[in-house]
Parts: structure tokens; sequence; C-alpha cells
């Protein structure tokens, strides 16, 4: 296709006004102040060690500090509906975890849509569930636990960091694949279910 030579003046005489004309948006310098990023759990634990390490390496890297707070509660409901309805600005960020998108399942009516409403950023971190137990319970293996909960119905409490996150929904699993009744106690978070834990 051939251009006209009066449109191809015009074209060429509006490019070469551009870089006189003053520019209206300009993009901003992103971080300009401090980035929040919400936990969901309480400090202490697995989720606040991780932000607090990630977060000093981002800060250092901004120029801008990284603010961990907690909004523990309602199975991390309160924290996420605290990112929801914050500025989509970049200057609230969420850690979140599997149990957020579990929520979606176990709450009739939230506030937000979890898939809708939240954008995944980056993968962070897999691990593992490993079940413990006090130095001082009868059983050491998971067979002589089972045996141990099979022999005890109901005498069995297990921790979680609250209800509905992986770890709750672990216990249940183990519970209904092994056939055994353990009562669920949820806490506000790992540490304080570790604290617990090792205190007996």
């Amino acid at each position: 296709m051939r251009l006209p030579r009066r449109n191809f003046l015009h074209l060429a005489a509006g490019a070469a006004a551009l870089p006189a004309m003053p520019r209206v948006a300009r993009a901003q310098t992103y971080p300009s102040r401090p980035v929040h990023w919400l936990l969901t759990t309480t400090p202490g634990g697995p989720a606040d060690i991780l932000a607090r390490l990630i977060g000093q390496w981002l800060s250092e890297r901004l120029g801008q500090p990284l603010v961990v707070e907690y909004r523990p509660g309602a199975g991390g409901n309160i924290g996420v509906e605290a990112v929801v309805r914050a500025p989509p600005d970049g200057y609230t960020l969420l850690l979140s975890a599997s149990g957020h998108a579990i929520n979606a399942t176990l709450y009739d009516k939230l506030n937000f849509n979890f898939v809708r409403d939240i954008v995944p950023v980056a993968g962070l971190i897999r691990g593992p569930f490993v079940m413990v137990v006090n130095p001082t319970f009868p059983a050491k293996t998971v067979p002589e636990f089972i045996a141990y909960a099979k022999a005890h119905p109901g005498a069995i409490n297990f921790a979680s960091g609250g209800t509905g996150i992986a770890s709750h929904l672990a216990g249940e699993m183990l519970k209904a694949m092994a056939g055994v009744n353990m009562i669920h106690v949820p806490y506000r978070g790992q540490a304080p279910a570790m604290t617990d834990l090792l205190g007996g």
C-alpha cells in the first residue's frame, strides 16, 4: 500500500512535533511510599517468618519499607477482605495461602470472590505437612498413633492454625482415612498451636 505524499508529510510533521509537546501523563515510580503486606495469621508462625525475610529483601531492593501487618481471624477472611477493599494500586499486598481458596467452599456468604478479586503475583513457597506429637505422647509412628487413637476415641486433640486452613483439613483427612475420632482445636495461628503442643 502506497501512502500519498501529503498524508506522509502530515504524519511526519506530527511525529516530529510529538517530543516537543508536554507529557500529560507520566508513569510514577513504584513504590513511592511504604508497601503494606497483610498476613492473615498471627506473628511467630511460618508465614510471619517468610514475610519478614522476603520483606527485608524487597525493602532493600525497592528502596521503600515493606510493612508486615497482621489481620487474623475468620479463617483468614478478615485479612483477605481488607486487601480486596484497599485501592488496587499495589500498595496493599496479601500473603496468600491455600486456606484462602478453600474458604470459598466453606463459607456461604463472603464479601468478596477470592478468584475474581485477588490476582497472584508470585509463588513464594511450598511446604510439606508433617504430623508431630509431644515427646511424652505414647505413639512414635503413624501406625502406633492410629492404633492409640482407635483405642482411645475422642481422647486426642489435634491443633491447627485455624478452622478451614490446610492443617485443619489435613487433620480431618487423617481422621477420615484412618477411621479415628479426634477433636479439632483451632488456634489463631500456627505459632500458638505449636506453643501449646510443646507445652503438653
